[in-house]
């Protein structure tokens, strides 16, 4: 007997459109398809969006997702940025906004510019807090799902073991949402453009290096949370440079942006891409060097996962081929034929944005869930 939030799964994914269709597919009676049907019309979560092409008699009302009645509300933080977004209940955004703002300014100040945010967005858009069903944050670093604490990160002083999802979701009685910016990134992009491809991996190279991996549809986190952490891989033990965990020779400390802007005398990631773009030879060089240090580690993990993609997101993507060109040279020579033979190395599509989308579906895809839509019609029905 399939419940209510099982048959939305089935409207979602196109599988069955109207409520002839389900009880074909389904197999159930039509009083309880039609019972299971209204009572998702009524919560808001479908619609009767057209007639469908009648086999004789009264065209079926054709039955959609309903969208537009209700919101998300997530951000995407970086070393040195936040952004902001309200979405409907496709993904798809109502208004934005974001600053440059340093995360490790600590928790407090960054969460607060957030609610802020969350608030105006709201205001501009005319929309009620009420409406929203869920919210969202991704930040760099391992985060606990079930407590929405961060469990560590290198970049973020002060933030280790801040109820992140408490202090962004004050003032919201819907589920919050708490992910780590690489996963976030990696499952946007997924979404957006490689929805046919079974494996995904997104490597972020800005300030530092993270890894997004993405596995038939899903983000893979490993037993700790803490798959994707590549960054910290230890390549050259004997190097001088020390990196951000403390330990030297790691891949961040020699080809992350944050690396590289020491190397050429610049304060940022965003200065050295500058330099590739203004086309400075030394930081053209420097920067392929940085994209073959990294493709050495990357060549090990598709030998490991047999990704159909790789996507370069961050900062280092903006200097486009040059960075890409290190990883691409490296991993084609370093891993076998066949396990490249359809493998795509490219820029990330969504760009800056990559964070706000896939933090959006993650939203989406929860609030949507069986579990979360047949818990929300018992407390709808009991209330």
């Amino acid at each position: 007997m399939l419940t209510a939030g099982q048959i939305l799964q089935l409207i979602r994914n196109g599988t069955c459109r109207t409520r002839k269709e389900l009880i074909e597919y389904t197999g159930l009676s039509r009083s309880t398809i039609t019972d299971r049907v209204d009572r998702l019309i009524d919560a808001g979560y479908i619609h009767e969006s057209g007639v469908g092409a009648s086999g004789g008699g009264r065209p079926p009302s054709v039955l959609d997702v309903d969208a537009s009645r209700r919101l998300m509300l997530v951000a995407d933080l970086g070393a040195t940025h936040v952004r902001a977004a309200l979405t409907d209940l496709a993904a798809r955004p109502l208004a934005e906004e974001s600053t440059g703002m340093r995360i490790d300014l600590g928790p407090e100040a960054v969460l607060s510019w957030v609610r802020q945010a969350f608030q105006r967005l709201l205001d501009r858009a005319g929309r009620p807090a009420g409406e929203v069903c869920g919210v969202g944050l991704d930040l760099p670093g391992s985060v606990d799902h079930t407590t929405g604490r961060v469990i560590r990160s290198f970049l973020m002083p002060g933030w280790d073991d801040y109820p992140v999802g408490e202090a962004v979701g004050a003032g919201y009685d819907v589920p919050i949402l708490v992910e780590n910016d690489a996963n976030a990134m990696g499952l946007g992009e997924w979404w957006t453009s490689w929805r046919e491809t079974d494996s995904l991996i997104l490597i972020k190279v800005s300030t530092g290096i993270g890894t997004g991996i993405v596995l038939d549809g899903r983000i893979y986190r490993g037993v700790e949370e803490a798959a994707g952490n590549i960054g910290h891989v230890r390549i050259r033990e004997s190097d001088d440079r020390v990196c951000t965990c403390g330990s030297r020779g790691c891949v961040a400390s020699l080809a992350s942006g944050h690396a590289l802007a020491a190397d050429l005398g610049q304060e940022t990631s965003q200065d050295v891409v500058r330099l590739v773009q203004a086309g400075d030879p030394t930081a053209i060089a420097r920067t392929q060097e940085a994209g073959r240090t990294l493709g050495v580690v990357l060549a090990t993990a598709v030998s490991l996962l047999n990704p159909g993609v790789l996507v370069l997101a961050g900062d280092m993507a903006e200097t486009r081929e040059h960075y890409l060109t290190g990883i691409r040279e490296i991993v084609y020579r370093r891993s076998l034929p066949y396990t490249t033979r359809n493998l795509e190395i490219v820029t990330s599509s969504l760009g800056d944005r990559a964070g706000i989308v896939g933090m959006a579906v993650i939203v989406m895809e929860h609030v949507l869930s069986p579990t979360a839509v047949d818990t929300a019609l018992q407390d709808k029905a009991a209330s």
